[in-house]
């Protein structure tokens, strides 16, 4: 989605039963280096690889690195006409989905090689894999269902509570939940997919230094750390990724 400043970090709105969702924040615990000129749009950690989707038309990419060292170990651009968004790896295909542009990429999990695409019906934000499902965000507070192989719709859930969250970049846990950027603010919603109940708040401001925060957009793109109860946080433009933990706030 279109880059824009971020909102004040307040609680993240809204439903009657929000005020009672447990409130986190980060621990940072590491930072890495980050490209500025990635507009990080979506980040999944499987096995050893870092996949990062980046946007905007005529500058979106898809880049693969070693997760470990943070080596490039391949990179393709997409069309200039395409705004790249989410991206995930099931088995051995990598679906990166784009905005308005209503076109899913299947490639190659190593070369990044474009093996086919696949149409859906309005925007595409935030993609995760969960077992045999694939989930999907566009910005509003209901998550689609997608089959793995076709990436046709098999279903959705609603948020119960957080009516209003634009769902943004997504992480499938390990334990089955999923966390949720949300656009344009600084927060995190944890979120059981079954039942769109909201398990937890996170309020994840204040990662970068005033100094490093010129020329950045929204905190966008969480992946899980293999074995592991960290997370990569990435941002637009951002300089640095951070690796935290969630800790009650």
């Amino acid at each position: 989605m279109l880059a824009m400043l971020a909102a004040p970090s307040a609680a993240c709105d809204t439903g009657d039963s929000a005020v009672n969702t447990p409130q986190l924040r980060v621990q940072v615990v590491a930072t890495r280096p980050h490209d500025r000129s990635a507009f990080t749009e979506g980040l999944e950690i499987d096995g050893g690889l870092l996949y990062e989707s980046t946007g905007l038309e005529g500058r979106s990419t898809l880049r693969v690195d070693d997760a470990t060292t943070g080596a490039q170990l391949g990179r393709v651009d997409l069309p200039p006409e395409f705004f790249g968004e989410g991206v995930t790896r099931v088995d051995d295909t990598v679906w990166q989905i784009t905005w308005k542009n209503q076109v899913a990429f299947a490639r190659d999990p190593v070369t990044l090689a474009e093996r086919g695409r696949a149409s859906y019906e309005g925007e595409g934000w935030g993609l995760c894999t969960l077992g045999d499902r694939v989930l999907m965000s566009n910005g509003s507070s209901t998550l689609t269902f997608r089959d793995p192989v076709t990436f046709a719709e098999t279903g959705s859930v609603p948020l119960t509570s957080h009516g209003t969250a634009r769902l943004n970049s997504l992480n499938c846990a390990a334990d089955g939940t999923v966390y949720a950027n949300v656009w344009p603010t600084d927060h995190i919603l944890h979120i059981d997919p079954d039942t769109g109940r909201v398990l937890g708040d996170i309020d994840a401001s204040g990662l970068l230094a005033p100094a490093d925060k010129l020329g950045t957009d929204v905190l966008n793109g969480i992946a899980q750390v293999p074995g592991t109860d960290h997370f990569l946080l990435a941002g637009k433009n951002w300089p640095l990724t951070f690796e935290v933990r969630f800790v009650p706030a």
